[in-house]
């Protein structure tokens, strides 16, 4: 009986830690300054073992589909395990050989003698779920099946894929894929590559989740081209078993992982990815990727993954709502997860430039300004200090030129001067190699200069490729992320910047507040009780009363006189509006009128209103016309608030600029249901037209407060009742003191609706 073992056996005991290189700090990072862990990350593995360790970190592996033909799956991940140094044994299955790359194979898993953790299964697609089956019986617990031809090519495969799934639930194993690119374990204890990738990323801080394996095998290049160190890897194929969120889970607890990068076509359950990303950032950064942004990326999403693609702002606003950072490309994710390489946090977005060149200062300037960073002034401190370093005449400024004659050793006073500067919280060189100055020597001071200070960060931009990728190696291995552009650098900052701010908030949970739900009920059963699935004006503001909103008055007239004594009773002047299920837009027909101020204008409103309506809205069912007092909107902004429902990710609130403003400037932002107090201040905060509610031009600025109240009422509403497909209350006039809703409108679903979330 012989028995193969690959590459090292694994020790009882974790590796050491490797020493520190000359170039790492030796201090530790200041107790004022949001500190991250240094990189390199030690090996050493999690002290409790993940529910995923057999499929993350196997003692043993099996590779069933081993075939001799090169560039097959099954021969590329053989190949892989063997030659890229698995610590534990591998065993290859083949019915017709008796061995593969010179290892002994095995007809089928059950001839293997001794236990299997992991088997990776390349075989074709009709065989999958009974060699599946045949692992239960063997005792293997994880698969990773790579095969392809289930749910991703329509309804057969999607059968195939259930049935996979029986048989993986039957034996308590778990599964990555199928359709997947396979998983690698970059730790030195493990050195697993179950891929068809044909490389090791290099061992570091970074856990990678992709939904596309292809885009998997680019994702690894780059990271070897740039060193950015990667920790696991995992491509989850159609992820009928372990999805992103159960890698997140197994992240979260696990030392060697300190930034968690995605790739995301879909969300499969949106609530419980907020709840466990919600509190991992609070710990460590998340930065996620979504695919299919627009609408084309979104149909080629859904063919891709034969699954539902989500709307983009329910994306943003479940990403914003658990901490995570949004990338808009794979090279950005990267900027990003590279800067997580620092020492430390920025403790603000106060920040310096030097370079040797004017050009990429003022670059650099732009993308920060641009990225929502300061450039702030040096004091006269670092002024005076700085001055020697500069020809006679050359100001000391922020960006800070050293023009193309600096010196390394200009290049580490004015880096030291710059990061002892209090008003200076992040610093970036951005060097371009000159004839005749030793690249090596400045990339050596930019590290000198960086340890007095491990609680400020630097981030650097080695402008040109030719002659600098080692020293860019060398800066990061220091703990300094470093860049070709300075405009990766601003957006890299900005980053870490979010990332701050989102960590250091307080947690909050969504509370209720007081409500009269019983109220509410009662009138959307009159509704649903005469098949109406839209409230008409006085129900949809009686229900937003009944929710602790404030609302204008507002009666129903059926007839001439009755609209008559609504308008005395209300005072003048006021407001009609047509009250009809059949129409929504009512101004397109004739059915508003506006600032009536007597008796007389009143009748003739009432009577032009219904003549109009009757030629222009035919066969529109007429239930009367709504009178309410005239609104003096002089003071206030007009603003909207509202929700809808998404088919998966439940209820998305949404808050904006209003009135007219609503559809021409789409001014709006979106959370999810339920909110906390927090997610109502993002909200309100969040438009880019914040600034008008806090007063322009001699006006007072709006009650912010009472806006956010108003969004928390709505968003409970949403919750309290799955039933109401829509409410958009339009507008919610805001004043100095006070915040009322003026018109709104409600959509009931056709039957009781309680998908998405809650």
């Amino acid at each position: 009986m012989a028995t193969p073992v690959i590459g090292q056996a694994r020790r009882g005991v974790a590796a050491a830690e490797p020493p520190a290189s000359p170039a790492s700090p030796a201090s530790p990072a200041s107790p004022a300054s949001p500190a991250l862990p240094a990189s390199p990350v030690s090996p050493v593995s999690p002290v409790s073992p993940s529910p995923l360790a057999t499929l993350l970190a196997p003692t043993s592996i099996a590779v069933i589909g081993a075939s001799r033909t090169p560039r097959t799956m099954g021969n590329q991940v053989l190949r892989n395990l063997i030659h890229q140094g698995f610590t534990g044994p591998v065993y290859p299955v083949n019915p017709g050989a008796r061995s593969v790359c010179s290892v002994r194979a095995y007809p089928s898993i059950t001839d293997i003698p001794e236990a299997v953790d992991l088997a990776v299964i390349a075989v074709p697609q009709e065989s999958v779920a009974k060699v599946a089956a045949e692992c239960g019986k063997s005792g293997v617990r994880g698969l990773i099946v790579i095969s392809a031809g289930f749910k991703e090519v329509g309804a057969e495969g999607a059968a195939r894929e259930r049935n996979l799934v029986e048989v993986v639930r039957r034996y308590g194993m778990r599964m990555v894929g199928p359709n997947c690119m396979g998983v690698i374990n970059a730790s030195p204890d493990v050195m697993m590559n179950a891929t068809f990738a044909p490389y090791m990323p290099p061992f570091g801080a970074a856990a990678f989740v992709s939904q596309s394996g292809a885009l998997g095998v680019s994702v690894l290049d780059y990271a070897r081209e740039y060193g950015i160190g990667i920790s696991q890897f995992v491509s989850v194929g159609n992820k009928p078993d372990v999805s992103g969120n159960d890698l997140l889970e197994a992240w979260e607890h696990d030392d060697t992982v300190k930034v968690i990068l995605m790739y995301v076509e879909n969300f499969g359950n949106p609530a419980r990815f907020l709840q466990i990303a919600s509190r991992i950032t609070a710990t460590k950064p998340i930065i996620a990727v979504k695919a299919g942004r627009s609408k084309s990326g979104a149909r080629a999403a859904l063919s891709h993954t034969g699954a539902l693609a989500a709307s983009d702002a329910a994306v943003d606003a479940l990403l914003a709502q658990a901490g995570v950072l949004r990338a808009a490309t794979i090279e950005e994710l990267f900027d990003m997860a590279m800067a997580f390489g620092v020492r430390s946090l920025p403790r603000s977005r106060r920040t310096a430039v030097l370079s040797n060149a004017g050009g990429p200062g003022i670059l650099a300037a732009d993308a920060m300004e641009g990225c929502g960073l300061e450039l702030v002034s040096p004091t006269t401190a670092t002024v005076t200090a700085i001055k020697p370093l500069l020809p006679p005449g050359v100001p000391v400024r922020n960006p800070l030129d050293l023009i193309a004659s600096a010196t390394p050793a200009g290049y580490r006073s004015a880096l030291t001067s710059l990061l002892q500067d209090p008003m200076v919280d992040c610093v970036v060189p951005i060097f371009i190699p000159p004839l005749g100055v030793d690249q090596e020597a400045v990339a050596t001071a930019i590290v000198n200069a960086s340890r007095a200070r491990p609680d400020k960060p630097v981030l650097a931009v080695l402008m040109g490729r030719k002659g600098l990728s080692e020293w860019r190696a060398e800066l990061h291995h220091a703990g300094i992320p470093t860049y070709i552009f300075p405009e990766s650098a601003a957006r890299a900052i900005a980053a870490l910047n979010r990332y701050r701010e989102m960590s250091q908030r307080p947690r909050e949970t969504p509370a209720p507040l007081p409500v009269d739900r019983a109220g509410a009920a009662a009138i959307i059963a009159q509704a649903r009780g005469e098949g109406r699935t839209r409230l008409n004006e006085l129900e949809a503001l009686a229900l937003l009363d009944a929710y602790g909103v404030r609302v204008t008055r507002a009666r129903l007239a059926r007839s001439r006189e009755a609209a008559l004594v609504a308008a005395c009773d209300l005072g003048f002047p006021v407001v009609m509006k047509i009250v009809s299920p059949d129409i929504v837009h009512k101004t397109d027909v004739g059915g508003v009128a506006l600032d009536i101020r007597d008796e007389h204008a009143a009748a003739k409103a009432y009577d032009r209103i219904i003549s109009e309506t009757g030629h222009r809205a035919a066969g529109a069912r007429v239930q009367g016309v709504l009178v309410a007092p005239q609104v003096d909107a002089s003071g206030g902004r007009e603003t909207i608030v509202g929700f809808a429902r998404d088919p998966l990710f439940g209820p998305l609130v949404m808050f904006g600029l209003g009135g007219i403003y609503a559809e021409a400037l789409r001014d709006v932002v979106f959370r999810i249901a339920p909110l906390t107090q927090r997610d109502a201040r993002d909200m309100v905060s969040g438009i880019r037209g914040t600034s008008l509610l806090d007063g322009i031009r001699g006006q007072p600025s709006v009650n912010r407060e009472g806006l956010q109240e108003v969004v928390r009422r709505v968003a409970q509403l949403a919750v309290d009742f799955p039933e109401i497909g829509e409410v958009d209350v339009n507008p919610v006039l805001a004043f100095e003191h006070t915040v009322v809703a003026v018109d709104c409108r409600v959509v009931l679903s056709a039957v009781a609706n309680n998908a998405g979330p809650h």
